[in-house]
This record gives structure tokens, sequence and C-alpha cells, in this order.
């Protein structure tokens, strides 16, 4: 059964059969952010069978929550949602995290909204969790529509390693 998420006007929790499109908007969503990075030379497609497991695996996970809109014969966007528990502290009162994973809207279906819907269907479960705070990481296009949902730049420095 498909579920809608909150009152969002097209968005509804992923199921199992959307595997193959969320696989598809995720590839996509890679090929747009571009950069070393984001797609490496070396990167190969392995890791498009990797992430069709992880998926199934997620959506029945309470931590993380997976949103769609329904195109005409394939999914016209999806974002997913994680929630991590850290440890409290004066500045992440109850240490819950919530990270936004990738916002993507097939091309076709640009422009309608379906990225706002998604991310509203997103920060209502976030709120309803009692997350101390969200993170992200905006795109160029992307970043506009996050600020006027209320994001702003982060205060703590970010680094990252790779092993």
């Amino acid at each position: 059964m498909r579920q809608r998420a909150g009152n969002h006007t097209g968005v509804r929790q992923a199921v199992e059969d959307d595997i193959p499109e969320l696989v598809r908007l995720r590839a996509m969503l890679f090929e747009n952010l571009g950069g070393d990075f984001f797609s490496p030379a070396s990167g190969g497609d392995d890791w498009l069978d990797t992430l069709a497991v992880v998926l199934k695996e997620q959506l029945a996970a309470d931590a993380v929550r997976i949103l769609v809109v329904d195109g005409e014969s394939s999914l016209a966007a999806c974002g997913i949602g994680t929630i991590e528990q850290r440890l409290p502290g004066p500045h992440l009162c109850n240490g819950r995290i919530g990270q936004v994973i990738g916002v993507i809207t097939d091309p076709g279906h640009r422009r309608l909204g379906h990225s706002r819907s998604v991310m509203r269907g997103l920060l209502d479960w976030f709120r309803e969790s009692d997350v101390a705070r969200v993170d992200l990481y905006a795109s160029a296009e992307g970043e506009p529509l996050y600020r006027e949902l209320g994001f702003t730049d982060h205060p703590d420095p970010s680094l990252y390693w790779r092993p």
C-alpha cells in the first residue's frame, strides 16, 4: 500500500517497487553534481547494485524516510532524510541530527514544486521526530529553495577524511 506523506500533494513514502527508480534518480543526482568527489573518474557503476540493496534495507528503517512523487511512468522526484543520534551538548540539546540526503527531480518534471513538496514532507518528519538540527549539502540550483525553507550557513567547520 502506498502511503501519503503528510498532506503534501503527490508526496508519498517510497516502497520496494520504487527501488529501480530511486537508483536511477540517485545516479542522476551524482551526474548533476559532477566533480571528482561526487563523480570520480574511477568510480564505475558497481555502487548502483549496492545502492539498491541498501535502499531496500532502509525502506523499513525508523531513522530513514524516503519520499517520492510519481510521474506518469516513472518517479518524478525523490528525497531521503536520515536521523542520527549523537551525544547531546549545549548546542545540540538532545543530540538528534537530521540529514537531507539528495533531493532530486527528473528534468522532465522540474519547476512544478516537487522538490519543495518533498522537502516540506521531510521537514515535517524531522519536526515530529524531535531533531535538534537538520543538515544538508546544497547544489547551486537547490540552494535558493533551501534558504527559502529556512536553511542558513552551517556554523561548524566541515572537513572529511577517507581511509
